[in-house]
C-alpha cells in the first residue's frame, strides 16, 4: 500500500477519497431517509380495526331480505294472475257447463231471467183500494210503478177447434147376382189384393174410400185400370158406370207422380 501509495499521484488520492466518503454518506442517509420514512409510516397510519371488515351474518341477512322481496313480488303478481285470468276462465268454464248440463235435461227456461205476473190483477186491486180510500203502502205503490209486457197481460185467444175426422162407411156389398152388382179387385202395391161387390149406382168415391180404408191415402195414391195403365175419374157426382166400371174389373193401386199433383 505505501509503494501504491507512493505510485498514485497525491491529486488522484484525494480524489478517490472524496469520492469513497461521498458514496458512503450517501449510504448512511438514504438508509437513514428509509429508516425514518417507514416509522412514520407505521405511526400516521390508524391500526386494523376489526369492524371494517363487513361480517358474513350481515351478508347472509341482506340476501335473505332480498330473496324474501323477490319473492312476495312474484307471490303477488302470481295472485293478480290468478284474480285477473285463471278465477274468470274457471267461472266461464263452470257457467258453460251448467248451460249445456240444463239444455241436455230440458231446463233451459233456468238460463231466463223470468218476470213476475199478475200485473193486472194487482192494478186493478190497486185501483180499487184508492177508490175505497184505503191507505197506498209500500206493496201498493210497487204494483202500481210496474210494468209488465203485453205479452203478459194480453187475453189469450182461444185455439181453432179440433178438426173433426171423417168416419168412412162404405155401403153394404150387395149379392153377387143382384141387377148392376159388379165385383171389383184392387190390387195394392204391398202384392195384396182386395176384394169387393158394388153395385154400378154406386158413387165412384167409394173406390177412394176403399182405397184410405185399407191404407192408402189417395193424396199419394191413384186407382189406376189395368189396360191401358190410366187414373181412373172418379167424384161424388160420378157413378161407378159412368167411371167406366160396368163389369167386373180389375184396378190397380198406383202412386201419384209427384209432378202432377
Amino acid at each position: 500500500c505505501v509503494s501504491l501509495s507512493l505510485c498514485v499521484p497525491t491529486g488522484v488520492r484525494g480524489v478517490l477519497l472524496l469520492a469513497g466518503r461521498t458514496l458512503l454518506a450517501l449510504g448512511l442517509v438514504s438508509g437513514l431517509v428509509s429508516a425514518t420514512s417507514r416509522w412514520l409510516s407505521s405511526r400516521s397510519l390508524p391500526p386494523p380495526q376489526a369492524s371494517s371488515a363487513v361480517p358474513e351474518d350481515e351478508v347472509d341477512r341482506k340476501r335473505d331480505v332480498a330473496r324474501r322481496e323477490l319473492q312476495d313480488q312474484h307471490s303477488a303478481r302470481a295472485s293478480m294472475y290468478q284474480e285477473a285470468v285463471l278465477r274468470p276462465r274457471q267461472e266461464l268454464r263452470v257457467k258453460k257447463k251448467e248451460e249445456d248440463f240444463h239444455r241436455m235435461t230440458g231446463g233451459s227456461w233456468r238460463l231466463t231471467v223470468g218476470q213476475a205476473l199478475g200485473g193486472a190483477e194487482d192494478s186493478e186491486g190497486a185501483a180499487c183500494a184508492d177508490q175505497a180510500g184505503i191507505a197506498d203502502t209500500p206493496n201498493r205503490e210497487a204494483v202500481r210503478r210496474r210494468k209488465l209486457p203485453e205479452s203478459a197481460t194480453r187475453t189469450p185467444t182461444p185455439p181453432p177447434p179440433p178438426r173433426q175426422k171423417r168416419v168412412i162407411v162404405l155401403p153394404d156389398e150387395p149379392p153377387e147376382d143382384a141387377e148392376g152388382a159388379v165385383r171389383v179387385a184392387l190390387r195394392c202395391p204391398s202384392g195384396r189384393t182386395f176384394r169387393r161387390t158394388f153395385l154400378t149406382t154406386h158413387s165412384s168415391q167409394v173406390l177412394l174410400d176403399w182405397m184410405l180404408k185399407v191404407g192408402y191415402h189417395p193424396a199419394l195414391y191413384a186407382v189406376c185400370t189395368t189396360f191401358p195403365r190410366t187414373a181412373l175419374h172418379t167424384g161424388r157426382d160420378l157413378t161407378l158406370a159412368q167411371a167406366g166400371i160396368e163389369k167386373d174389373t180389375v184396378l190397380n193401386v198406383d202412386e201419384r207422380d209427384p209432378s202432377t199433383t
